[in-house]
C-alpha cells in the first residue's frame, strides 16, 4: 500500500525490515512506523537477558499509543514519557517472573515541520544522511563508547573489543531510566536510518551511504538488510528508513514489515 504523508511542509517516505539474521532462532528486535503522525522507533531487547522480544515489543507498544501533538516540544515529552511507562512495565514484569532484567534498547525519530527530535537509551542507533554523507547522530550508551570518550580506545580497536555489546543504559535496566534527547532541523531530501547493532555492528558506514544513495526508503532498506546478512548475520536486524521531500516532490510512503523469524 502506497500513501504519501505531509507533515508541515515536507512530504515524509518509510520503509522498515527487521530479520533475525542467520545465527539466532528467535528475533528479538521490534519496529514501529507512524508516518501518520511523523513518528518512527527500533527497539533492540537485551541478548544474554530473558524475554528480549517481549522487552521490545512493550517499548514499540508503549510508542504506539502517541499520536500527533501540537509542536516537536510536545511530541517529545509524550514520547519520553511513553518510554518511561515502558521502562516501569519491564521492571514490574522482570520481579513478577523473578528475573534480574527484561529490557531493550530504544531510538525514536519524530518529525514536526521542519525540525526532526530523536530519543534515545542504549546502542541502537539513527543516522542522517545528507548530500552524499553520513551523520551519526546518536551516541551509544555503552562501555566502549565511554572508553572512546576518554581516549582509550581507537575506532579500529573498538570494533575488535570483547566489551563491545555491552550497554550501560537501556529501556527495564533500572528503575531510574535516562533518556537522551536530540534535535535537527530537515533539509529536502534529508533521509533518517534507524536500526538495531545487528545492522550497524555488521555493515561499514561507507556501505550504509552506498544503500541511501539512490534515495529510495524501500530499496534502501532491503540492501542494508542484505548487506548485514552478507556481513554474517550474526544478529537480529532492523532498520527503519525515513526520507523528507519538498511539497514539489511526488513521494510516496511504502511500509514494508516483514518480520523474518
Amino acid at each position: 500500500m502506497n500513501t504519501i504523508n505531509t507533515i508541515g511542509q515536507l512530504h515524509w517516505t518509510s520503509a522498515s525490515r527487521t530479520h533475525v539474521g542467520l545465527v539466532r532462532d528467535l528475533n528479538e528486535d521490534s519496529c514501529l512506523e507512524l508516518p501518520e503522525h511523523g513518528i518512527w522507533a527500533v527497539a533492540d531487547g537485551m541478548g544474554g537477558h530473558s524475554f528480549g522480544d517481549y522487552a521490545s515489543q512493550t517499548v514499540v507498544n508503549s510508542l504506539a499509543e502517541l499520536k500527533s501533538a501540537d509542536n516537536l516540544a510536545a511530541s517529545l515529552r509524550d514520547a519520553r514519557l511513553q518510554i518511561q511507562i515502558a521502562n516501569r512495565s519491564l521492571r514490574s514484569e522482570a520481579a513478577a517472573r523473578d528475573t534480574h532484567i527484561i529490557g531493550s534498547t530504544v531510538v525514536v525519530l519524530i518529525a514536526s515541520e521542519r525540525q526532526c527530535g530523536y530519543l534515545w537509551a542504549g546502542d541502537s542507533r539513527i543516522y542522517l544522511y545528507r548530500n552524499g554523507k553520513l551523520q551519526q547522530l546518536t551516541r551509544d550508551h555503552s562501555q566502549l563508547e565511554e572508553m572512546k570518550a576518554r581516549g582509550v580506545l581507537s575506532e579500529e580497536e573498538a570494533a575488535m573489543h570483547p566489551l563491545r555489546n555491552m550497554i550501560t543504559r537501556a529501556v527495564g535496566a533500572s528503575d531510574a531510566l535516562d533518556v537522551d534527547q536530540e534535535s535537527v532541523e530537515v533539509n529536502d531530501g534529508d533521509m533518517f536510518l534507524l536500526c538495531s547493532d545487528g545492522l550497524s555492528n555488521a555493515v561499514s558506514e561507507s556501505d550504509i551511504c552506498g544503500a541511501m544513495a539512490p534515495g529510495d526508503c524501500a530499496q534502501a532498506s532491503d540492501t542494508l538488510i542484505s548487506l548485514a546478512l552478507d556481513g554474517g548475520g550474526r544478529d537480529n536486524i532492523t532498520v527503519v528508513v525515513v526520507r523528507a521531500g519538498g511539497e514539489g516532490e511526488t513521494v510516496e510512503m511504502t511500509s514494508l514489515n516483514p518480520a523474518l523469524s
